[in-house]
């Protein structure tokens, strides 16, 4: 396969979770690639600052203050975008949020507020996304994030991982329902990567955390934004033209199922 089928050129893509960590990363990696890069998100300090590192690098990025958690806000936005160029390519479904909490001390609180952000957030990116590219019969490719957590039992992830866990089971079945249509969708699944939705504002125990986490992975370390934006791009990309209903893990060998 060619370097060219990573070219994203003349191609518009829109973000969730834009302004900061793997959502940031994503977008400005997307923007690298050539595509108009829709960043949305409910920080707007931190959206504005990815955007005006797009438009720093001479791509063309707008930025979209909205809660994921909203359905008519995200279908708005994603109108919105597919309006602003005629087309919408490709749609990463990043935003999240961490939580932990044990299973017999998880209120019901927490479990709405996990799942409407990593799951419902996700879910209303697709549903949008997936009826303007059907509308627009040219093929797409939706990529949402799922997390090492699908694969891996630890304490206090109930929320956090059945939500995942959520967006797996959406991601192979919308990838079932629109394929035939050359629409595309994959999940991504991390392992721990140094964001700052993970970082902790203990300086040891985040020491810790990292120390604990790098000595699981075969590679010895943990990861960074970009490397999981790697990823989105394979998938978002011509590159990955044949793969549908999958999960790509950049995880550092942390997890390694069938």
């Amino acid at each position: 396969m060619p370097v060219t089928a990573y070219d994203l050129t003349g191609r518009t893509a829109f973000v969730t979770g834009a302004a900061s960590g793997i959502g940031r990363a994503t977008a400005v990696l997307l923007a690298q690639a050539g595509a108009t890069v829709h960043c949305a998100d409910r920080d707007a300090r931190g959206l504005d600052g990815t955007v005006a590192a797009i438009r720093a690098s001479g791509t063309a990025a707008h930025p979209h203050k909205l809660d994921v958690t909203d359905r008519e806000q995200v279908d708005q936005a994603v109108t919105e975008a597919a309006a602003a160029t005629g087309r919408l390519e490709v749609v990463a479904a990043v935003a999240g949020i961490m939580h932990s909490s044990p299973v017999l001390e998880t209120r019901d609180e927490d479990l709405d507020r996990v799942l409407g952000v990593n799951f419902k957030g996700v879910l209303y990116a697709c549903q949008a996304a997936a009826r303007v590219m059907l509308a627009a019969a040219s093929g797409g490719s939706i990529v949402t994030m799922a997390s090492g957590a699908v694969d891996t039992g630890g304490p206090g992830l109930l929320c956090y991982g059945a939500a995942k866990a959520a967006v797996v089971q959406l991601t192979k079945t919308l990838a079932t329902e629109v394929g035939a249509h050359g629409i595309r969708v994959n999940a991504v699944a991390p392992g721990w990567i140094r964001t700052p939705m993970t970082d902790r504002h203990d300086a040891a125990a985040q020491a810790h955390t990292e120390e604990f986490m790098a000595r699981r992975a075969p590679l010895g370390r943990v990861g960074a934004p970009e490397e999981v934006a790697h990823a989105v791009l394979y998938l978002a990309s011509d590159a990955s033209s044949f793969t549908t209903g999958q999960i790509l893990r950049p995880n550092g060998g942390v997890a390694m199922p069938w």
